[in-house]
Order: C-alpha cells, then sequence, then structure tokens
C-alpha cells in the first residue's frame, strides 16, 4: 500500500450532501500507511454530523476492495464547522452560523424546539449560543431553570461600552431577553420600540467565537423579523410547524416571508412538533391527536427539508417547566427524535454553506 493508492481509493467515496468526493473536499487529513496498517482523519463538516458510520464504513470498504483486502483501516473523525462568512465588520463576527428558530403561529412549541435543538447542536460536539429573542414571551429563563438570576457585564465595548456576558448552562451559552426584565411586568413595546430593543440585544452581548448561534424567534411574522434579518447576517431559518392545517397554513405564510426579494433567507428545513403522542406506559404506541404528516407534506409542497419530528410527551413538558430540558434527561427516545432533527439540521446548513460559496464564486467569475 502507497499514500497514493489509499487516496486513490479514498477519491471514490462521496461526501452524502455536498455531492463530492473526500478527496477533491480535501476532507482526508493525517494519512499514515504503514505495512497493512492505514489510518487517516475525516474532517467532517460539522461535529453534529450524523453520517459519521455510513462514511467510516464506506471509507474501510473502498480500501479493502480496492487497495489491500487484508488492510487494517483506522478512520478518526475531526471537524471545522462550515460557514459562509467571510467579512469581518459584519454583526458577531466570530459566529459562524446564525439560525433563525421560527413559527407562523405561537402554541406550536418553538421555543421549546429552539431549546433543545442546541442542547442537541452541543451534545455533538459544536460551540452553541441560544438567544431568545422573543420579547414578548421570553421563555429560555424558565426552561434553563435561572428564573430571576441576572447576567454579568464585561468592559470591552465599542467606545468603553459594557457588554453583557451570556450565561452558560449544561453546555451552552444563552441570553434572554426575560433576564433584564421583571417577569411580573408586561413588555408593552410599539414596533419600533421592540425593534431597537432586539438591536441592542444583538450589538451588546458578548457571544464570542461560535458553531452555531441559535436564535428563538418571535411567533408570526412582523417588525422585529424584518429588523433581525436585516441587522443579523443569518445562515438560513427553520421553520417549526405542528400536524394540524391551521399551523400548517400560519407556516407557509412564514415560508413566504423568508422568499422574499428584500430578505431573501436560505430555510434551512422545516420541523414538525407534537408530531405524534406517545404515553410513557406505551412507549411504542403512536396517536397522531392533531392529524399525521403534514409537516412532511408541507416540505414537500415546496420543495424543503423536512428535518424531522418531535413527538408530544409528557416529559417534553415537564423537563421545560421545571428548568431540565429533554435532552440533558434520561428519555432516550425523545432525545434521540431531537438528535436525528439537529443532525439533518446541520447537514443542511452545510449544504446552505455549500451552495452560498459556489454563488460567491460565480459572480465573481460573472
Amino acid at each position: 500500500m502507497t499514500p497514493e493508492k489509499v487516496l486513490a481509493a479514498l477519491s471514490n467515496v462521496q461526501e452524502p450532501d455536498l455531492g463530492q468526493d473526500l478527496v477533491t473536499l480535501n476532507m482526508v487529513k493525517d494519512l499514515v500507511v504503514e505495512g497493512n496498517y492505514v489510518s487517516f482523519t475525516v474532517v467532517l463538516t460539522t461535529p453534529a454530523c450524523p453520517m459519521k458510520d455510513h462514511i467510516k464504513n464506506a471509507c474501510i470498504n473502498a480500501i479493502k476492495l480496492l487497495v489491500n483486502k487484508e488492510a487494517t483501516v483506522n478512520v478518526r473523525f475531526s471537524s471545522q464547522t462550515t460557514t459562509h462568512r467571510k467579512d469581518t465588520r459584519e454583526v458577531l463576527p466570530k459566529v459562524k452560523n446564525i439560525i433563525a428558530v421560527v413559527s407562523g403561529k405561537g402554541g406550536v412549541g418553538k421555543s421549546t424546539v429552539a431549546a433543545n435543538f442546541a442542547l442537541a447542536l452541543a451534545r455533538g460536539g459544536a460551540s452553541v449560543g441560544l438567544m431568545d429573542a422573543d420579547i414578548y414571551g421570553p421563555s429560555v429563563p424558565i426552561m434553563f431553570g435561572v428564573r430571576g438570576d441576572r447576567p454579568k457585564m464585561m468592559s470591552g465595548g465599542e467606545n468603553g461600552k459594557g457588554l453583557i456576558v451570556p450565561m452558560e448552562k449544561y453546555g451552552i451559552k444563552f441570553m434572554s431577553i426575560g433576564l433584564l426584565v421583571d417577569e411580573k411586568n408586561a413588555v408593552v413595546w410599539r414596533g419600533p420600540m421592540a425593534s431597537s430593543a432586539i438591536r441592542q440585544f444583538v450589538t451588546d452581548v458578548f457571544w464570542d467565537e461560535l458553531d452555531y448561534l441559535v436564535i428563538d424567534m418571535p411567533p408570526g411574522t412582523g417588525d422585529i423579523h424584518l429588523t433581525l434579518m436585516q441587522l443579523v447576517p443569518v445562515t438560513g431559518v427553520i421553520v417549526v410547524t405542528t400536524p394540524q392545517d391551521v399551523a400548517l397554513a400560519d407556516a407557509k405564510k412564514g415560508i413566504a416571508m423568508f422568499g422574499q426579494a428584500q430578505l431573501k433567507v436560505p430555510i434551512i428545513g422545516l420541523v414538525e412538533n407534537m408530531s405524534y403522542f406517545t404515553p410513557a406506559e406505551l412507549p411504542d404506541n403512536k396517536y397522531y391527536i392533531f392529524g399525521r404528516d403534514g409537516g412532511k407534506r408541507l416540505a414537500e409542497e415546496y420543495d424543503l427539508p423536512f428535518l424531522g419530528q418531535i413527538p408530544l410527551v409528557q416529559s417534553i413538558r415537564e423537563g421545560g417547566d421545571t428548568g431540565v430540558p429533554i435532552m440533558v434527561s434520561d428519555d432516550a427516545i425523545t432525545k434521540k427524535a431531537f438528535l436525528d432533527f439537529a443532525g439533518n439540521a446541520a447537514r443542511s446548513v452545510a449544504m446552505v454553506n455549500a451552495n452560498m460559496r459556489m454563488e460567491k464564486v460565480a459572480e465573481v467569475v460573472a
């Protein structure tokens, strides 16, 4: 065996999402060949990649089939989260990917999905932040068990201005409007005031370096959405819906909003929450209370990636109320649903970034 023969064999292994081989994509690093032993590292596009086993088996099979059937193959993995951002003058310059979680209406579990999505990404090894931008109904303080706590301040902003330090718990950074105002007082702000608050919230928080910043947006489509999309270089949005027709009709409005020319924000995909009810005492049973596969059909109608289905189980509600999200609980079945969803979303983000880079190259060539 030689390094050249091994690389030639690995050039037959396709990265499932990007549609090119590992060698062309420069994903094979630290190749060592000694006798019948070969080892190398595959650099993934995200720590949360769900295709590790598929890629590993494909590499081993290619080497054994095309180079040496007696070979001992050691495939390691590392990750370098992709981004299409290059301009360090932009807002949040050290954040590689900014993902807005949106819904056309309230009550579909958007905040629960956003929080557990962020935790699931971090479970894969990514550095993750969660911004609760739902100023009229902030729920992160409750879901993370920090009601009444206040974030610390640090110096280092422009013109000596202080910066807010995000809180950290369960392996992620998070910040919420609810940590800055008394929850007993209603937030009564007109559109311009709310937009101004969001703008300040983004620029005055020290997020530092992150692979992903998940933004829990307010429900609906309005001023705050426009402000945030125009202020922040959002990588893409994830649309949350439930299966019933009322929620799907509102989800369509959200999809239409982000496809408008003045925004033109990529849609990473659609996730269906409360897909089916599974009682704890009957974990293999599924009851489709709100209808079946409505989100999947909507994704197919708009040709969007369908990222997964999250069940309606009592432990999700209990975890949110007690400050222990389902992703840090012992509920293996529901955790797997969120991990699968996060993995699919991370893959979709990598494809969005690849397409954006290709578009920029095309613009330069033109």
